[in-house]
């Protein structure tokens, strides 16, 4: 709605900014964000899309097939229990899953997780073909860049499609940060490139990451960036990384540099650089008549039991089934982070496709991995005697949840 030219600026001068911002973001995305007007603070994450209509109408998106139908919003729905179609692969027949995703070979007793099927409201998402995917992916290039939640999508993603692949024309290889799925008869790849903060870090190696004082090197993307030069579909992350409860240590020059040249930043603004300087990136190499670029939303985690009714200090362990309530939201840090997501994605030149997986998944208590998976480490006496104390309740076991976030990618992606 409009402000009319005689309402008095003294009197609304106070609510001008915020209704400006929303009558903004409302025009810029459409559909996608009518959801920020029915619950403004507890759903401003629910960013579907983030480009703007007008750039939509003057785009002829590649690798689209079809259309999403008018009105249907596939991340609003609900979770509905189905043996017939889920799981769509058997954990035993994909030998591409790492084994901090393999639940049921470390011993979780029940299967119910694999069998919840994403239901949106008045619509149906498309059946994943892997025959049609990979025809579409011929002479192709395919990446998901970014931490370990991001390589869980590119493994469940993996395991959807590498069935209908020979043995010997199909392999998977690791180079330091890289990993590359290729199908031979196709001339494609599906490939994951560990960078989770996206710039250049001190957690930057694939394999021993786990440092505590993080620090982030600024203006430093083209160090990663460099290997995703001539990729056709691209899908980014990064989040889980920035959530330290702490202000964030950016470095000014080099790591070689000593003494080292660090300062601190709010986690909110350093996020905003470094989504700039990807969105930057994009802009230059990125072209969106033949390139899609998708950014993956928050992955929730379920540490404390008590935010959704359970018993006061437990966690996700021994979760069996989602969470009911359609009005839950979690508790959630992540919507000062969306709200970056949205201004920065707003001003790119390319469009950048969310997938929003945040609101979906936060109901999904009971598909984390807990205690069934490699363990980092040998467990101590007093972690065996309480389970809750080392479940994990970020990561997600495979086949599950983390398949239905690439229904959703494979919906945007040929049915936009």
């Amino acid at each position: 709605m409009k402000p009319t030219s005689t309402l008095k600026k003294n009197r609304f001068s106070s609510y001008l900014l915020p209704l400006t911002f929303l009558l903004f973001v409302a025009i810029l995305y459409g559909e996608d964000l009518s959801c920020i007007f029915r619950q403004p603070f507890e759903r401003i994450q629910q960013l579907q899309q983030a480009q703007p209509t007008s750039r939509k109408e003057n785009i002829s998106w590649p690798f689209a097939v079809g259309k999403t139908n008018e009105g249907c919003n596939i991340f609003d729905g609900k979770w509905v229990y189905d043996e017939a179609a889920r799981p769509m692969y058997d954990e035993s027949e994909c030998p591409y899953i790492q084994p901090q995703l393999t639940c049921q070979e470390h011993g979780r007793p029940d299967k119910g997780y694999q069998h919840w099927r994403w239901q949106p409201h008045g619509c149906t998402l498309p059946s994943v073909n892997a025959t049609f995917v990979w025809e579409m992916l011929r002479g192709k290039r395919m990446m998901f860049v970014g931490d370990s939640l991001n390589r869980g999508q590119y493994v469940s993603m993996v395991c959807l499609l590498h069935s209908i692949i020979p043995d010997n024309a199909k392999s998977m290889q690791t180079f330091d940060s890289l990993t590359i799925f290729r199908a031979k008869d196709y001339n494609a790849t599906i490939e994951f490139y560990w960078a989770p903060f996206l710039m250049e870090s001190n957690s930057d190696n694939a394999i021993v990451h786990r440092v505590k004082d993080r620090i982030v090197r600024e203006d430093s993307i083209e160090k990663h960036a460099k290997y995703w030069k001539g990729i056709d579909i691209i899908v980014f992350n990064t989040y889980l990384w920035w959530m330290t409860g702490m202000k964030m240590k950016i470095l000014r020059g080099s790591f070689n540099d000593d003494p080292k040249n660090i300062i601190e930043m709010v986690t909110e603004d350093a996020y905003r650089m470094t989504l700039k300087s990807m969105t930057k990136w994009v802009d230059k190499n990125m072209d969106p008549h033949k390139t899609r670029v998708f950014f993956t939303s928050m992955s929730p985690s379920h540490e404390k039991s008590a935010e959704w009714g359970g018993e006061p200090g437990g966690n996700c362990y021994n979760e069996t089934a989602p969470i009911e309530d359609p009005k839950y939201w979690g508790i959630s840090s992540s919507k000062s982070i969306m709200r970056v997501i949205t201004e920065v994605f707003s001003e790119t030149k390319v469009p950048i496709t969310v997938i929003n997986i945040t609101q979906l998944s936060n109901y999904r208590k009971d598909a984390h991995t807990m205690i069934y998976k490699k363990q980092w480490s040998p467990l101590t006496a007093e972690q065996l005697a309480n389970p809750v104390s080392y479940a994990d309740c970020v990561h997600w076991c495979l086949p599950g949840l983390q398949d239905t976030w690439n229904e959703l990618l494979y919906a945007k992606l040929f049915y936009p």
